[in-house]
């Protein structure tokens, strides 16, 4: 499986078994999404070969959330969800322009 392809599978996940739908990612309007991606692309440069450590570990700095959901599983695994909320991010995005560009042109 290519990256894009475990990105994709855990974005499906986010939607489908967690819940975090479009709406609901469109509450999280200041960096929300984008910040979490960082903060687990950033702790998997932290391993050092034990995992239990690494699981354990507080979030970094900038993590958006309450530390409860802090929830990192291994490098690879936290690489594929920080890909996945950048997905979710990009899309917040977009869904956020094109409410924006429809509100002005029905301002006209």
């Amino acid at each position: 499986m290519y990256g894009v392809d475990a990105i994709r599978t855990e974005r499906h996940r986010q939607v489908l078994d967690e819940g975090w739908h479009p709406d609901h990612d469109d509450t999280h309007d200041t960096g929300e999404l984008a910040r979490a991606a960082s903060c687990y692309s950033l702790h998997s440069l932290t391993f050092t070969g034990n995992l239990e450590m690494y699981q354990a570990a507080l979030p970094p700095d900038g993590w958006p959330w309450a530390v409860s959901w802090w929830k990192p599983k291994n490098p690879q695994r936290d690489l594929i969800r920080a890909g996945a909320l950048i997905a979710a991010e990009i899309d917040r995005v977009d869904r956020d322009r094109a409410r924006r560009y429809a509100d002005a042109m029905a301002a006209r």
